[in-house]
């Protein structure tokens, strides 16, 4: 993508009334002005709260906004120019329970109060294959214990990925851990019992995944 397609992208954001770029100052020195608010203040409902982190283009946050329209959804993601589709179509057609947030993930827990969010899905997450990069892979015992804060305590989590061994490595862990994990499904295109919105959902890159035959798989679990 180019730097003047990039810039104009940022520049479109900034008008989108369901894009949220609140700074590192924002959230870290202070507390965040909507910060156990988001249902009052911007959704202003009392429906449930579910978050899709590294949502990329938006088309998990706006597909599931469209799915179920009794939920609300936002999308967190660093890079602001992806998810400027998503967020851009959600505004054009008129999908008002579909909201998007620029920020690191880690720092989920200044944006959201405890027990505020009902769901989270990790969607194709880069596995971070090499251990020195344990940290960063968005399923390690350190993001749990964040998603674990803002979740309520029957909270769900849905992992969907075309990593065999993301998709093992989390597992594992939360095997480890004693967590539940309520259904597992290491290719969800092929084995019964997929969820509709696993299989009838697909972001850019899962068609490009598909395309090669890779298997998607899927876990639904809660922390414990």
């Amino acid at each position: 993508m180019g730097s003047k397609n990039k810039l104009k992208r940022f520049r479109e954001n900034e008008t989108f009334e369901n894009v949220f770029q609140p700074t590192r100052e924002d959230l870290v020195d202070q507390i965040y002005k909507y910060k156990g608010k988001w249902r009052t203040e911007v959704f202003k409902n009392q429906n449930p709260i579910v978050l899709e982190l590294g949502c990329g283009k938006g088309e998990y946050t706006v597909g599931l906004a469209q799915r179920y329209p009794e939920k609300n959804f936002i999308g967190i993601d660093i890079k602001g120019a992806r998810f400027w589709r998503g967020a851009k179509t959600a505004v054009e057609e008129v999908i008002p329970n579909a909201k998007f947030i620029r920020t690191q993930i880690e720092l989920i827990e200044y944006i959201f109060d405890e027990n505020e969010v009902d769901e989270i899905w990790i969607t194709f997450p880069d596995p971070q294959i090499k251990y020195k990069r344990t940290k960063h892979r968005l399923t390690n015992m350190q993001f749990l214990e964040r998603y674990k804060k803002v979740l309520k305590p029957d909270g769900i989590m849905h992992l969907k990925t075309d990593s065999e061994f993301m998709h093992g490595y989390t597992l594992g862990l939360l095997h480890g851990l004693g967590c539940e994990v309520v259904y597992a499904n290491h290719h969800v295109y092929k084995l019964e019992g997929s969820p509709e919105e696993v299989t009838q959902i697909q972001t850019f890159y899962e068609n490009q995944y598909l395309e090669k035959d890779k298997p998607i798989t899927y876990i639904r679990f809660k922390i414990n």
